[in-house]
């Protein structure tokens, strides 16, 4: 038994402005109020820090199986843990992918053994990824898929799309669709537009994008089947939502820290550094305002990291060798709290939070919903917030096995400091 004192409290909707307490049994939340009288528990007191459901990740690139030298399932549960993030959706773009209930299995099993953050799979929508016919979407959900994404690019035919959302519907188990038509974007590297023009590389334009989320809603329009697009990047993707929205689409999205905190500026001020290098590429000044704006309307549903590692003699390349992705599970939330500090606090800390918690848990399965809340019966999964502590992002410290990032070296304010899973302590800085 666990008792949280002087805790600020976010149940995964608003933000207590006073203190209270929480205590924990049996792996889940027992009581919260104040003055709760546990002479038998643990005591932890936060001295006012923010206790807030677990981060949860709908995108991870674990890279478990086929290409561990990258990153493995249990390297990636301790640095999701040190990162906030109590869950974390493993994509299977692997090798093999995971396009089958053995590799679903395969993917909890290690993620349990880890035992750090809990690791929910992912299986993708076509076997092998290529497109041509449906995996075995009914066996998979039925093993504990919690999304159907052939993510790394989109699914190849639309036809194939259109009918994987009609079984995603019997399954409850939404279709995240990668959005881009590789026929305007292969070949690119950087954004159309300022930096495509003053590099000389080829760019990456919006309409790539564009036109792979109105392919998406169209679908769900005429299905009428619930599909989630990821990591949106430019002003008009994200306008396309908020319309479909407006309509009542059953459409959700989401966006990265480093489209909402980095932009193609970076790109030409690092000299070409390849850890700036990603699939959507950083946007302009633009797209990134409209982001932030749509964090705050409601378009934007969840915050994803997108964490893509690479070893390093295959990410530190001449940019136009490099391949796309971008490194940051254990320092996502402290660049988005040090970003949203310096733009003067455009959306509250409660919405920041919801975009972690019980934003990301409302697109999983419904036994999985209750993870982006803090009340009584629900998980244990929980992360410890000290907005006001400062510290340099150094990947030399990582349990992550990357060692490329766009924040190295940069001081930022506001950190995750504990984790726990079940009620289990799975990370502690102050121990560090």
């Amino acid at each position: 038994m666990i008792l949280f004192k002087n805790a600020r409290i976010f149940d995964g909707k608003s933000l207590a402005n006073g203190v209270g307490e929480v205590l924990v049994s049996d792996g889940r939340i027992e009581q919260v109020g104040t003055e709760i009288a546990s002479p038998e528990a643990e005591t932890i007191d936060l001295g006012g820090k923010i206790l807030s459901p677990g981060f949860i990740d709908l995108h991870c690139h674990m890279r478990d199986p086929g290409f561990e030298w990258r990153e493995d399932i249990e390297s990636a549960s301790r640095a999701a843990a040190r990162g906030g993030f109590t869950t974390a959706v493993a994509m299977p773009n692997t090798d093999p992918a995971i396009d089958n209930d053995a590799l679903v299995r395969y993917v909890i099993e290690k993620g349990r053994k880890a035992g750090f953050s809990r690791i929910l799979p992912a299986g993708t929508v076509s076997k092998k990824r290529e497109g041509k016919e449906l995996a075995e979407m009914g066996k998979m959900a039925a093993a504990g898929c919690v999304l159907f994404t052939d993510d790394g690019s989109p699914v190849a035919s639309s036809r194939l799309f259109r009918t994987a959302l009609l079984y995603s519907r019997d399954l409850g188990v939404r279709i995240m669709e990668h959005p881009e038509e590789l026929s305007i974007s292969k070949g690119g590297h950087v954004n159309e537009g300022r930096c495509s023009s003053l590099s000389g590389l080829k760019g990456i334009p919006a309409s790539s994008e564009e036109i792979g989320v109105f392919r998406a809603l169209s679908l769900s329009r005429e299905t009428g089947v619930p599909v989630h697009v990821t990591h949106l990047s430019t002003r008009k993707a994200v306008a396309l939502v908020r319309e479909a929205k407006s309509e009542n689409l059953p459409v959700t999205c989401d966006v990265t820290p480093h489209h909402l905190c980095l932009s193609e500026e970076l790109v030409l001020e690092s000299g070409f550094d390849s850890c700036f290098k990603v699939n959507p590429p950083l946007r302009s000044q633009v797209d990134i305002e409209s982001l932030w704006e749509a964090l705050s309307d409601g378009t934007v549903d969840a915050i994803a990291t997108d964490h893509a590692p690479w070893h390093m003699d295959e990410k530190d390349l001449p940019f136009p060798e490099a391949p796309f992705g971008i490194a940051s599970l254990e320092c996502a939330f402290a660049a988005l709290c040090d970003a949203w500090r310096k733009r003067g606090k455009p959306i509250t800390l409660a919405r920041l939070l919801a975009l972690l918690t019980s934003g990301p848990a409302s697109v999983l399965p419904e036994e999985w919903n209750s993870l982006g809340a803090l009340r009584p019966g629900a998980r244990a999964d929980l992360v410890v917030v000290d907005t006001e502590f400062v510290a340099r992002v150094s990947v030399s410290s990582w349990k992550s096995k990357a060692r490329l990032t766009p924040w190295e070296g940069s001081s930022l304010t506001g950190w995750p400091v504990m984790s726990f899973v079940d009620g289990r302590l799975v990370f502690d800085r102050s121990r560090e």
